[in-house]
């Protein structure tokens, strides 16, 4: 829903010592059901129910000054954070000093902000003890969490945006994080993505540098995806390397399916964690249903029967 008028002079106090003009506040909503299942060769986990929930109210407004102040504050029952609060954030912006946006909960990284993997990060739903009762691979950090700051410069040419974040030391012998990247999409179908961040945890062996590129084309109906996330430890077994790609064909403005996959090398093993995943979504009036199947192999670095996983899922979001 949407209130509209409402001012803001209270927010821009907070933030400068001007007056705000008349802004504007709104709300959105999304929610989720779905219910899937994990199996292998030597283990069946059965069926489980999901659900999600989440409001986020936002509010915006422009200062007598020019410049434009945003606020928006997550509530989500899931968030594992204090109480129902999750993401939250406030925006400074103009034309001139470009966007300013801190965190103070839910920030991102110059890396994080665009590490996806193109299938879609299937690796995350197996990095736990699953259905086979091993411990799936994880990969490393991003930055850029809480109480830290994401800087987009102003315009230097059409398609092209460069931004930089910092993430202040988080303790006692674990230093700042700085990350920068570009994203490029001044070709009609292309996008190009790069970043690269410091990676610090306060342990040598585990504290490093972070390398991520995105290559996306669409044609007609037809989208294709490259990514690669590279993890330059101190400790050589902690060097991580995980590469996807994917493809969709949009069938019409509802439906669409697609398909990827994920390697994972982890340095420290012999066999690379692989991942695939088959999509189909309906979309229609602010409702998506989602169907897919996700096949994982070694996902503990090992060639044993019970590191193979499979997983399917069904699902209904709604957006409000």
């Amino acid at each position: 829903m949407n209130i509209k008028k409402i001012g803001l002079t209270a927010l821009a106090a907070s933030l400068v010592s001007v007056s705000a003009n008349a802004g504007e506040l709104s709300m959105s909503g999304a929610a989720s059901v779905g219910i899937g299942g994990y199996s292998s060769d030597t283990h069946n986990a059965g069926t489980s129910f999901t659900m999600g929930n989440q409001f986020t109210v936002s509010g915006s407004g422009e200062l007598d000054n020019g410049l434009n102040i945003a606020l928006s504050y997550q509530l989500d029952n899931a968030a594992g954070v204090s109480g129902p609060f999750d993401d939250h954030s406030i925006t400074i912006s103009s034309d001139d000093i470009g966007t300013i946006k801190f965190s103070g909960h839910g920030g991102s990284s110059a890396t994080s902000s665009m590490d996806a993997t193109a299938a879609g990060d299937v690796w995350d739903g197996f990095d736990g003890a699953v259905a086979s009762g091993v411990t799936g691979a994880t990969i490393g950090a991003s930055g850029g969490t809480n109480n830290s700051i994401f800087y987009t410069l102003p315009s230097m040419m059409d398609g092209m945006s460069v931004y930089a974040a910092y993430n202040p030391q988080a303790g006692n012998g674990i230093e700042s994080e700085t990350s920068y990247g570009v994203t490029y999409t001044g070709v009609e179908g292309l996008t190009l993505k790069y970043a690269t961040a410091d990676e610090n945890t306060g342990v040598t062996a585990t504290s490093g540098d972070q390398t991520a590129w995105h290559v996306g084309y669409a044609i007609g109906p037809v989208t294709m995806e490259l990514t690669s996330n590279d993890y330059d430890m101190g400790g050589a077994t902690n060097d991580k390397e995980m590469s996807s790609y994917e493809i969709s064909y949009t069938v019409s403005d509802e439906i669409s399916i697609a398909y990827g996959t994920e390697e994972l090398d982890l340095g420290s093993t012999s066999t690379d964690a692989e991942y695939s995943a088959l999509v189909a979504t309906y979309t229609a009036g602010g409702m998506t249903i989602t169907a897919k199947m996700e096949d994982a192999e070694n996902v503990d670095g090992t060639t044993n029967s019970n590191a193979d996983v499979e997983y399917w899922f069904l699902g209904a979001a709604f957006a409000f």
